[in-house]
């Protein structure tokens, strides 16, 4: 699926402008602003969420931005729309972009094989290129999925040392042979920035992008310097609020450092959406779905995946780190922005930004209608799932089906929805010989993960 180009995005928002009906009445505006306040606020209750901020932005129009709940539970500071946050894997949006304004100023390009930048990294047989370090299909280990990694995760390591941690294990898979989500190739992308750039990573995103968008509450967000309204992190363990664990933030680097607010965000897709971050052609790039050496497309461009939530087209990237977790979205057709922020790893920001843009534009949220199955049919489905990453478990428990610890609903043909996130479906491919499941398949925007069933149940 390709995105509106710039002209064409400019027209629609023009023409939605001229079209749409009247502006809604005061009465409308505060039922939508009570509505997503009760979004909010079940949403913290029910995951224990001790802090969130969310802005949305809708034709032009910031409809939203605030804070709820704490941003520092142990000194009671309120969250708030300035209240900066780690946001995760929406950084890789930033070094995506990074890339390609070096690639528009030709001193990258996305086909250029990685050794031209690298050429001590152990390729092997193997043909790499810039582009498949950014869309995930480079086959390089994802460091992030390594006990190795994560057993000196509080150690600033240096950028040899951590090239040293993934290169030199077996490559996941032959470079372009299928899509699998991986923080390496965005590690070794910030290096290209530096390289390419004669900057640090840092150094260069505060001055391409943040000083020159007023983007004043985004930073590299080190652990050491003073930041202001910066928020703390934290997670639920057996129903008890925790601090965080420590993270060197060295080491999530270009594909996970950045720190950011949610007015921050919705400033940075707006520039985004009107060619101040990249050209056309680099914002084409970005937000076009890739497509492996067969022709298949994959639901990832660079930096973004790109999908569609009730037939809108949908531009995305949730994020995950320590204490924190994160939801970007972009529906360009109906000039939408909402970005939702959390500072617990307990919260569920992608659900809760589905449903406000929903109530936003007026869109239903999914109705999924259960059917009964018993225990031992339950049972056909429980295993650990293989998805190239994390092992993914189901179980059954108390009469239901709990994917990755999280209860879901049958609703027929071997699927199952959420209970909280009804934006995915999780369907099971069926062993006609066993009679149990074979593979996992997980839908949701539009994206789609397929897993092997590789264990027995947990």
């Amino acid at each position: 699926m390709r995105i509106p180009s710039m002209a064409r995005f400019i027209l629609l928002a023009t023409l939605a402008a001229t079209l749409a009906p009247a502006a809604a009445g005061a009465d409308d505006r505060g039922a939508l602003l009570e509505r997503i306040d009760g979004l909010v606020s079940e949403s913290m209750e029910a995951t224990q969420t001790p802090g969130i901020s969310v802005a949305v932005q809708h034709r032009g129009e910031l409809v939203l931005a605030r804070g709820y709940g704490l941003a520092d539970v142990e000194n009671r500071v309120p969250a708030t729309e300035h209240t900066v946050y780690r946001i995760g894997s929406v950084t890789k949006q930033f070094t995506a972009a990074a890339v390609m304004k070096l690639v528009l100023d030709g001193k990258v390009a996305l086909d250029d094989p990685m050794t031209k930048h690298f050429p001590d990294y152990p390729v092997g047989p193997f043909h790499i290129t810039v582009g498949q370090l950014l869309d995930h299909t480079s086959g390089i280990k994802g460091y992030t999925e390594m006990p190795a990694f994560w057993e000196q995760g509080r150690l600033d390591l240096a950028h040899e040392q951590m090239i040293e941690l993934f290169s030199t294990v077996p490559y996941e898979f032959e470079p372009g042979d299928r899509y699998q989500y991986n923080n390496s190739g965005y590690y070794l992308a910030g290096l290209l920035i530096e390289k390419a750039s004669g900057k640090s990573y840092a150094e260069y995103l505060e001055e391409a992008f943040f000083r020159p968008l007023g983007m004043r509450e985004s930073h590299y967000l080190y652990n050491d310097p003073i930041v202001a309204n910066r928020a703390e992190g934290y997670r639920v363990e057996d129903g008890v609020l925790l601090n965080d664990e420590p993270l060197s933030m060295h080491l999530p680097f270009a594909a996970g450092a950045l720190g950011s607010s949610v007015l921050d965000l919705v400033r940075w897709i707006v520039a985004l959406g009107a060619g101040d971050v990249v050209e056309l052609d680099g914002l084409e790039a970005m937000t076009t779905r890739r497509r492996l050496p067969g022709g298949d497309e994959i639901g990832y461009g660079l930096g973004l995946f790109v999908g569609e939530m009730a037939g809108r087209p949908k531009i995305e990237h949730g994020g995950g780190i320590n204490g924190f977790l994160s939801q970007l979205s972009w529906y360009p057709d109906d000039d939408l922005i909402v970005t939702v922020l959390a500072n617990c790893t307990c919260a569920e920001p992608g659900p809760l930004e589905a449903r406000i843009a929903r109530a936003v534009l007026g869109v239903a949220e999914p109705d999924h209608a259960p059917v009964a199955l018993d225990e031992e049919e339950l049972k056909r489905y429980a295993g650990i799932y293989d998805f190239g990453r994390s092992p993914l478990p189901v179980a059954v428990k108390d009469g239901k089906l709990l994917i990755a610890g999280r209860e879901t609903v049958p609703i027929g043909e071997h699927r199952f929805g959420g209970t909280r996130d009804k934006e995915q479906i999780a369907i099971f491919e069926m062993d006609d010989a066993t009679g149990r499941a074979s593979h996992l398949r997980l839908e949701r925007w539009g994206q789609v993960q397929r897993g092997k069933r590789a264990g027995a149940e947990p």
